[in-house]
């Protein structure tokens, strides 16, 4: 259905601003004969128009420029809560919470009037985003739940699945100070840039409820309520608005005083429900609908967002903004960006880099749609057809590269180049490793390029390969027992080809330790016990955790990975074999002892044939197999035992 013709609002003052005489109060309500402000001294609240807390005071919006209300109220400071009864034509009245609140009670259901600065925590002014080239980004995801549920994970139990947690950077497994959890962990390992699943606040779970009330509810967090609002569930007091502003900046802090950098992911392609507050202050303006008048359904949520739509762009892209410049936020991934339209993410690039070290600021999101939805004519969605008309600086997961080293993301069973079927996904692997430059997958940068195996969705890595090559879900080994050793070099080449690949590397945290799920391949709402990372497990495969880390130093001290030219050798078998700069890139994913022999495996030619330069002795400097980094190979030969990712470097050149 066409777009309401609403005149659009340019100002940047929608919501509660807080004066030095009380608060101004301003929305967005172009359709709506009236607006009334009801002010409360708590933040609880149901879903009836009559409230079990009567307000504490009453007031009438006046109607403004360009759509808006406006009151000002000398009696409303930071604490106050509010929210709005709006009258339509008709006699029509919803009471709805502030779609541009930035701070909320429990449930957030009521909004909060909040004074920014009150919030900051000590040192905040001096809170800088770390300085981290491109070239090492390494992204590790995980929820701000499952990082520290674990009840070995060191952390303080008052502090465990909160913000807080965070803020300990000197923990390990059961405080014995043997292996190091949480943000110690990341420490040692490298990673320098961390993806958060959505902290803003959403609706799935009950916050009034303890946190070790089973009835509270576990979710990932893709059903927003307030967008410019911290969850709750976070905080060690969802009761009042201020404290997870205070704990979700801290948060922050912490880990940009561990080099880290923090990537918050965002959800403005759907909402929590059709009756949201966009819906209840503007009725039929926030979500697309079909011709019949139904909603559209491409997010399978049924609430489609139109961002097409003149003032949800302007709410996406101040609501970016917002979390950038009060939060310090890294950067963004957004959550089926296929939905969202090509001019909303070039607008919030651009608005982004308008900032004071705004163009370091990272973006990146899924190119595709859960189904389709419904647009206007001559709107482009930022899906795989979509990214030539993005800025190159919007970065896209590349789903080619995940499905053609494990195997099909929907198909449980169906096997990929690590997982048997090698000779099939040989070429993909080699394009893969070359972020497929020079092929229909060629995006315009490599940075656009997110390498990855695993995410929060799906099975975990560990799983899918449970699911391939063990075939029945009785014979699949979750605790990875005895008899799993095909499985952890498989896992291990898998690592290799990522974080040797051009592009920039993620990885779902916990895969560096064969997390498990135990088969479940949409966790969203199952058990946290399920989703917590493992950290006894962790240990426990320290092997693998030192294997994952020493690739991300590779990495780090070799920043031609990251986009250099590659020459990839042509082969009509299953092994890969790819050079850049002065390393090449050898992968035999088969048990075929064929290229265990010296004569067998020839290596690449420079890339300057002007140049004239023959390698003629090269050695391997880091392998999948810790016995074999000792190696060397003459004439550009090279032995190569099965199951190995190995990387070869030039010794002498003439």
């Amino acid at each position: 259905m066409p777009c309401p013709t609403y005149p659009v609002y340019t100002g940047d003052d929608l919501g509660a601003t807080v004066t030095a005489h009380g608060t101004t109060f301003r929305v967005w309500a172009p359709s709506a004969s009236g607006v009334t402000l009801r002010l409360f001294a708590t933040g609880s609240a149901d879903e009836s128009e009559a409230s079990s807390n009567d307000p504490i005071a009453t007031y009438e919006l006046t109607s403004d420029t360009a759509g808006t209300w406006l009151v000002h109220c000398d009696d409303a400071s930071h604490g106050t809560y509010y929210d709005y009864l709006v009258r339509f034509p008709g006699g029509t009245v919803n009471r709805t919470a502030d779609p541009w609140a930035r701070a909320a009670g429990v449930n957030g259901r009521r909004s909060m009037v909040v004074d920014l600065h009150r919030t900051d925590p000590d040192g905040w002014a001096d809170d800088r985003r770390p300085q981290i080239p491109i070239s090492n980004l390494v992204i590790w995801e995980t929820h701000i739940g499952d990082f520290s549920n674990d009840p070995h994970s060191g952390i303080p139990a008052e502090h465990r699945g909160t913000y807080l947690a965070f803020t300990h950077d000197d923990t390990s497994v059961d405080g014995a100070g043997e292996f190091p959890t949480c943000v110690a962990y990341l420490k040692h390992m490298g990673v320098t840039a961390v993806q958060l699943m959505p902290f803003y606040d959403y609706g799935s779970i009950d916050e009034s409820l303890p946190r070790d009330d089973p009835n509270r509810g576990y979710n990932w967090g893709y059903d927003p309520l307030n967008y410019n609002v911290p969850e709750g569930s976070y905080s060690t007091d969802p009761f009042d608005g201020a404290t997870r502003i205070t704990e979700c900046k801290r948060m922050i802090q912490a880990l940009h005083a561990a080099g880290i950098k923090v990537i918050m992911d965002v959800v403005y392609n759907h909402m929590y429900s059709t009756d949201n507050w966009f819906e209840r202050m503007i009725p039929g303006y926030a979500l697309r609908r079909n011709a019949d008048g139904t909603f559209a359904d491409g997010s399978a949520c049924t609430n489609d967002i139109a961002t097409e739509h003149p003032m949800m762009r302007k709410y996406i892209v101040d609501s970016v903004l917002y979390w950038a410049r009060e939060y310090h936020v890294d950067g963004f991934r957004f959550d089926l960006m296929g939905l969202i339209d090509v001019t909303t993410m070039n607008a919030i690039r651009h608005a982004l880099d308008a900032l004071p070290d705004g163009v370091n600021i990272l973006m990146h999101g899924e190119p595709w749609a859960a189904r389709t939805t419904a647009l206007e004519p001559g709107t482009i969605l930022a899906d795989k057809r979509g990214l030539a008309y993005l800025d190159p600086r919007i970065g896209a997961f590349c789903d080619s590269t995940r499905d053609a080293i494990r195997g099909h993301i929907f198909y449980q069973w169906v096997p990929g180049y690590l997982t048997g079927a090698c000779a099939d996904y040989a070429d993909d692997i080699r394009h893969a490793t070359d972020a497929w430059r020079g092929t229909v997958n060629e995006r315009a940068s490599v940075g656009q390029v997110i390498q990855y195996v695993s995410a929060h969705d799906d099975l975990t890595l560990w799983d899918k390969m449970c699911a391939v090559r063990r075939r029945m879900p009785t014979q699949a080994d979750y605790e990875a027992g005895e008899g799993c050793e095909d499985l952890l070099l498989a896992n291990r080449l898998a690592a290799g080809i990522v974080f040797t690949a051009a592009g920039v590397p993620f990885m779902l945290g916990g895969e560096e330790f064969v997390r498990t799920k135990h088969g479940v391949s949409d966790s969203y709402c199952s058990p946290a016990s399920l989703n917590q990372l493992d950290w006894r497990r962790a240990q426990r495969f320290r092997p693998m955790v030192d294997y994952y880390t020493s690739l991300i130093r590779l990495r780090r001290e070799n920043p031609a990975y990251f986009g250099g030219p590659r020459m990839i050798v042509q082969r009509d078998d299953e092994v890969v074999v790819v050079r850049v700069g002065d390393d090449c890139l050898a992968i035999n994913p088969t048990g075929d002892v064929r290229y265990q022999s010296a004569e067998d495996l020839e290596m690449p030619a420079p890339y300057d044939a002007v140049s004239k330069i023959t390698p003629d002795e090269w050695t391997c400097i880091y392998s999948s197999e810790d016995n074999y980094a000792t190696h060397h190979a003459h004439d550009r030969r090279l032995a190569l035992p099965p199951h190995t990712f190995t990387v070869w470097r030039i010794l002498c050149e003439r």
